[in-house]
């Protein structure tokens, strides 16, 4: 790239980082830098703007995109999309945002009290007002994560925070399938057990670091088994062993446990 354009392209991002983008209708505005450099946005080369959309959250990276054929090509750009976050599960359902083998680090967190009220409690404990609330977004983390098994096999960070409804196959899955994952971080998932910890042993060839953090149906003699299985895997479960595990009815809980699971929702 010519001395001229670095210095275009410097300026641009000055700007660009100091204020948002602006567009009018379904065209970029021209770029103004300290009143005397005047260029278009589609000057710049492929690098300059993938730095620049770098800098976006997603929706912006994604309203840009449509302004025309040069910024959507960079918004499809794989080598963007290296790090993905998303705060709750319906954000999973947009189309901001691009799956691919570059994707390495990935994180689902849901800090909700919807988790604690309705997502957290058992199937059979819940009011037909709950199921029908967990009804709308229960297999939404579930089918991203297949997703990620088909389109991310390069994925070395995974954290699931909050997500009451994913399973142990989903966890199993993406281990069998992002065979490079490095860290796993599960939290506050109330339907993962041991299962999860034997696919660990099994398949996470490349894991270095293993949280189950608040994950009540995780015992201490499944992470005492993965701990000899992989003594090389730094293995942590904050409150998740303590913690009083799902029963089902069937299995006459005694009263006194009953009562501290209804506490612990209440």
């Amino acid at each position: 790239m010519y001395l001229g354009h670095t210095i275009q392209a410097a300026g641009a991002l000055l700007l660009l980082t100091s204020r948002p983008i602006a567009t009018t209708g379904t065209r970029p505005l021209f770029l103004s830098v300290l009143g005397r450099l005047t260029m278009h946005l589609t000057q710049l080369d492929g690098e300059c703007l993938l730095h620049l959309f770098s800098f976006l959250d997603k929706d912006s990276r994604r309203s840009l995109s449509l302004t025309c054929h040069q910024l959507r090509e960079v918004f499809l750009d794989p080598c963007l999309w290296t790090l993905l976050h998303f705060s709750s599960p319906c954000q999973l359902t947009k189309d901001n945002f691009v799956l691919g083998p570059s994707l390495r680090f990935l994180t689902v967190c849901w800090y909700s009290s919807r988790v604690l009220q309705v997502c957290n409690i058992e199937d059979w404990l819940k009011s037909s007002f709950q199921k029908d609330i967990c009804s709308k977004h229960e297999s939404l983390v579930s089918t991203f994560l297949a997703h990620v098994c088909h389109m991310c096999p390069n994925l070395l960070w995974l954290t699931l925070s909050g997500c009451g409804h994913i399973t142990d196959q989903d966890v199993i899955s993406v281990l069998q399938s992002c065979r490079k994952l490095r860290r796993l971080h599960l939290e506050n998932c109330v339907r993962i057990t041991d299962c999860s910890l034997e696919g660990v042993a099994a398949h996470g060839h490349s894991l270095e670091e293993v949280k189950v953090d608040f994950c009540r149906n995780i015992t201490q003699s499944g992470l005492q088994a993965v701990g000899e299985k992989r003594p090389g895997i730094q293995l942590s479960a904050e409150r998740s062993a303590d913690m009083i595990p799902d029963s089902k009815p069937e299995e006459r809980v005694p009263l006194r446990r009953t009562l501290q699971k209804v506490l612990q929702f209440s």
